[in-house]
Order: structure tokens, then sequence, then C-alpha cells
């Protein structure tokens, strides 16, 4: 069986994280299955946007422990096993900053890597179901993929306190602190979250990465100074665009535009 599913339909790549007997916990195999796929959706034309989800019950529940625990006594090396983690967290580093815009669907557990992974997305639409939370000290983890970069720019000082004591959040408390986007039914779930990757897919393509450049620029603690500086470049690059004049005719002409990429 496929540990991810790959399917592109209309400018939409959808991920799916298959392995559903095991609430989709990240192997290692997932893992690089997972970066590889991202690293060709960068370069590829026919994707303009990402859309990341987990087949079965849950999204994903984090990393395979059992894994974890044979791979530590089987690897030889500290440094052999930072560097295989490391080339497998290239995923949620894609996520991030691929200029494309991605979005995570996600449903029941969403837990540690898996969690890390949900964050590392641009937009996140939720289940009503999910359960999700931190986990990784209460199996005596410190944390990889990302989560503490994404929770200390999401939920400030409160990030600690998630992080450390690991509390189950639901669905309404998860949109309230902000770490998803939006909320909708279970049986919902599919069909939104392709609507909302769809209305990306037919955005601006050039102008969307360049949006999520300037947002991803602005969270690096950037000066006001250098973020007006980072602003004006691509600004006026947009300014030059077919996709621009197409967007300005539309609005005055009212009718829906057709961005062509260039």
């Amino acid at each position: 069986m496929d540990l991810l599913l790959e399917d592109v339909d209309d400018g939409v790549l959808t991920l799916t994280l298959n392995r559903p007997e095991k609430r989709n916990a990240l192997s290692l195999e997932l893992a690089e299955a997972l970066v590889g796929a991202l690293r060709r959706a960068r370069t590829d034309t026919a994707v303009r946007a990402i859309l990341l989800t987990g087949s079965g019950r849950a999204f994903c529940v984090g990393g395979d422990v059992k894994e974890i625990a044979s791979t530590s006594t089987a690897t030889s090396s500290i440094e052999a096993q930072t560097a295989q983690l490391h080339a497998a967290t290239e995923a949620a580093l894609l996520l991030h900053e691929i200029p494309k815009p991605t979005v995570a669907a996600v449903r029941g557990g969403i837990a540690g890597a898996g969690l890390s992974l949900a964050l590392s997305c641009d937009i996140r639409i939720a289940s009503d179901t999910i359960k999700m939370t931190s986990a990784f000290a209460k199996v005596g983890l410190s944390g990889d993929f990302g989560g503490s970069y994404f929770l200390t720019k999401l939920l400030g000082p409160r990030a600690r306190y998630f992080v450390m004591m690991s509390p189950v959040i639901l669905s309404e408390t998860a949109l309230n602190l902000g770490l998803v986007s939006e909320v909708v039914s279970d049986a919902e779930l599919e069909s939104r979250g392709m609507a909302v990757a769809r209305y990306l897919a037919d955005g601006p393509p050039i102008a969307l990465g360049y949006i999520k450049e300037n947002l991803n620029f602005a969270e690096r603690d950037a000066s006001l100074a250098d973020v007006l500086k980072h602003e004006a470049l691509r600004h006026a690059r947009c300014v030059m665009t077919e996709d621009h004049h197409e967007g300005a005719s539309a609005f005055f002409e009212k009718r829906p535009p057709r961005f062509r990429n260039r």
C-alpha cells in the first residue's frame, strides 16, 4: 500500500498520509515520501496549491513510536540519527516556505509531528472531531518538525504550557487559540478543504507566492523598514504581471478574473 497518496486535479495537489491502521503515524519512509512529493511540487507548474490530509479517522498522531525506538537502538551514532531526522523534517520547512499556498484538512487525532505538519501549512481547516495535543513530553521527547517554532509564533508565551503540560484541546479551543483557521462538521471536511485549496489554486500564483514570502519574512522579527523594502520590490514585480492587469480588468468589468501565472 502506498504510504502517501498523490493526486493532482485542476491545479490542486492532494497529499494524503495513508497509514490509517496506525492513525497515520509518521514513519521515516512516509516522511521521506512527503519530502519527495513536496520537492517535486515546488517546481511543477501544474501544481498551484497543496492540500495535505490523512486517510481514516485521524490526521496524524505523530511519529511512529515503535519505529523511533527501534531506530535509536539500530543506528550507530547520535550524528547519524540527527542527520536522518533532520532530513525527514524538511517536509515542514517545504510546507511553510514553498511559494504556493498550503492547506491542511485535519480530523481526529493531531499530535506531535502531525501537529507540527498541520501548523506548517498556511491554512488549517479542521473537523469538529479534532483532538489536538503536543504529546512529546508524554513519551519523553523534546519535539521536532518545527513544533516549537510554529507554536511560539501562534501562542506566544502560552506555547510553554501547551508543550510541557500537553493538554488535549478540541475544535472550539483550537479555533479560539488560532491553531486552526476554520472548523466544519466532519462530513464537510473534504469538500471544504478542497474548496479552499481550489480557490487558492485559481488565484494569481505569482502574487500568492510573494504574499507568502512577505509573511515569512515578516515573522523572522524583521524591522518595519526591512519589511517595507522587501514588500516594495515584490509589489512592483506584481504590477508588471499579466495577472495584475487581468485582475484589474476583471474588477472594473465585474467578472471573475482568469489568472494565467504570467
